[in-house]
């Protein structure tokens, strides 16, 4: 009668021999099968603004790039806290990235007494993407065709209109806060859960002006009338609109995106995900659709990403001092 090699002491220690060796691979050999499996990307705004437009854009090109399928998470709410909240609670593995925004991970800290999470030591850097100045919007039917004519209108009737944003602590907000204080005109704020019910909004009428970061394709489709932008220079976009200092108010506001993990993650991984990234901002079909929604395009290392973060936060605490945002 033959007897298994499980019964046999000798069985029990080669078995236990094993797991020995196995738990003590590098961790280079761990994870030379990475990516095997979806990977996830964080999108803590909703649908259909520049966070969104730009998170599905590269996750179709990661998905090509890496071989496995890339999912868009939208997780919207509370300023983008919401999602942040939740991506901080995963594993740091390499399989769920955020799509960070200089409005969770460097308004934040000074707009809302409680985040949900600490913005250095609960994110490894992998890359920063981009920037996207802000762009005063208003309806295509509106009667406002200059800056001017908003700044005529709200010395005119203090109070009375309104400007939509992505939510408390977001870009559009911020901008607008900016402009309020720089102009001297008093406008309402309407917070959103994200830029694009915020969008749909001020084409139905429900709200009078934006100050956008993701309103090309809007602009392009005559649904909405670009009137000046929040850079330094003229976009290559919109070359026919004025900066606000052109215009009038000396202000430049813009939002920067970048990829992160939790903090933890394994240095080969943070350095896969930068690898790719990078090279995904080369290809010709990725900046021309970064160029079409008036994107500067970054990339660079994941220590630079960290530094520029950390030095962001610090940047923020002036912009929202003089922006006369309330912390919530």
């Amino acid at each position: 009668m033959t007897t298994s090699l499980k019964n046999k002491p000798f069985g029990k220690l080669r078995r236990c021999a094993l797991v020995l060796t196995l738990g003590f691979l590098p961790s280079s050999w761990a994870l030379a099968a990475y990516p095997d499996k979806p990977i996830k990307i964080i999108v803590p705004w909703a649908p259909g603004g520049a966070t969104d437009q730009v998170g599905r854009l590269l996750a179709q090109g990661l998905a090509q790039s890496m071989g496995v399928a890339v999912v868009v998470d939208n997780k919207a709410g509370a300023g983008g806290n919401i999602g942040t909240q939740a991506f901080v609670k995963e594993k740091p593995d390499g399989y769920t990235l955020l799509l960070a925004t200089s409005s969770t991970n460097a308004a934040g800290p000074h707009l809302f007494a409680k985040q949900g999470f600490d913005p250095v030591k609960d994110f490894t850097a992998v890359v920063l993407l981009c920037a996207i100045p802000n762009v005063m919007v208003v309806p295509a039917k509106s009667p406002w065709k200059s800056l001017k004519d908003i700044l005529e209108a709200g010395r005119g009737a203090p109070g009375q209109y309104t400007y939509g944003s992505a939510g408390i602590g977001s870009s559009q907000h911020l901008a607008g806060a900016q402009f309020k204080t720089v102009s001297g005109i008093d406008i309402r704020h309407v917070p959103y859960k994200g830029s694009g019910p915020a969008a749909q909004d001020l084409m139905a009428g429900h709200i009078d002006m934006m100050i956008d970061t993701g309103s090309l394709g809007s602009i392009k489709g005559g649904l909405l009338r670009p009137l000046a932008v929040a850079s330094d220079k003229r976009l290559q976009a919109l070359p026919t609109v004025p900066t606000f200092k052109e215009a009038g108010v000396p202000m430049v506001a813009s939002a920067w995106y970048g990829i992160m993990l939790p903090a933890g993650a394994p240095a080969e991984v943070t350095s896969r995900l930068n690898k790719e990234f990078n090279l995904l901002l080369q290809k010709p079909e990725i900046r021309t659709r970064f160029h079409e929604i008036g994107a500067e395009i970054a990339g660079g290392s994941a220590e630079e990403f960290t530094k520029f973060s950390i030095s962001e936060i610090k940047r923020y605490e002036t912009i929202v001092k003089d922006s006369g945002a309330p912390k919530e």
